[in-house]
């Protein structure tokens, strides 16, 4: 069954049992902000089960579909892994490899956002043969920064990984396992950010840009936001951002939180607590 004539948006997450609220949350801002939209929601996990996931496959009901896929961390026996680049870093990198053949796109996301508009422009934007599109928080100067950090030769995006638009035909037919290793090694001393890095590192030139304002919006672009008129307050914000991303360690559900963006993460997740589906694990 479509929709509108529409094939389903088909989403990408990836976590463990601790992020199941946020996750949650996540989606039940994804179904209200796109009421016209059907979707699929692949979980790339090592140890969820189906009693966890009940609360999620509750909320999304029978017009969408969760599809939990559990990876065999024994087959990333290759790759490089340590406290900084857990075996679970490599499930978004390599999501070409464990998401169905058929499925020829995805749009990963963090759990730890917010959708407050609609998705259908960004899922099908046209990708030619670009590999991803993200969006980048960093400016001119440090642009040129990373570019020499990860060896990129000439300065290329360095994006934020929270979303990202993944074409999974182009991966499929141009990622190489090997060289993703070769290069972690290459370079392990300089990776900060270990996944971002990566992708940033290999793929920035295949890499479209995404308006981080619109598709990536953080309390951290709120506050350095360019002195324009345009969007001096939340009303920009209501008008135009698409998604709310609360990266780092400023979480919404903290109660240390800063910031003034936190109200949709609330909003968000009084709604869900309206649908009775929370988990019975405690939130992140």
């Amino acid at each position: 069954m479509e929709t509108n004539g529409r094939e389903p948006v088909n989403l990408l997450v990836t976590l463990n049992a601790g992020y199941l609220h946020p996750l949650n949350v996540m989606l039940c801002s994804v179904l209200g902000s796109n009421p016209g939209e059907r979707f699929r929601v692949h979980v790339l996990h090592s140890s969820l089960t189906e009693r966890e996931l009940a609360p999620t496959r509750a909320l999304l009901g029978s017009r969408n579909e969760l599809i939990p896929i559990r990876i065999d961390p024994g087959s990333l026996k290759s790759a490089p892994t340590s406290d900084r680049y857990p075996t679970e870093m490599y499930y978004r990198i390599f999501a070409a490899r464990y998401l169905p053949r058929e499925l020829e796109r995805v749009l990963y996301l963090d759990p730890d956002l917010v959708v407050k508009g609609e998705l259908g422009p960004l899922y099908r934007m046209e990708l030619g043969d670009g590999l991803f599109a993200a969006a980048s928080h960093v400016r001119r100067m440090l642009t040129y920064v990373n570019s020499l950090r990860l060896d990129t030769g000439k300065p290329e995006p360095y994006i934020n990984s929270g979303v990202m638009l993944m074409n999974l035909r182009a991966l499929r037919a141009r990622q190489d396992e090997a060289a993703v290793y070769a290069y972690i090694e290459k370079h392990r001393a300089r990776l900060f950010l270990p996944d971002q890095d990566i992708i940033s590192g290999l793929y920035g030139a295949s890499i479209l840009p995404l308006d981080p304002y619109v598709y990536n919006m953080t309390e951290r672009l709120f506050a350095l936001r360019p002195e324009s008129d345009a969007w001096l307050d939340l009303d920009w914000i209501e008008a135009h951002t698409v998604i709310v991303h609360y990266c780092g360690r400023n979480k919404p559900w903290k109660d240390s939180y800063v910031g003034v963006l936190n109200g949709y993460y609330l909003q968000a997740e009084k709604r869900l607590d309206g649908l009775a589906v929370r988990p019975s694990e405690e939130k992140a």
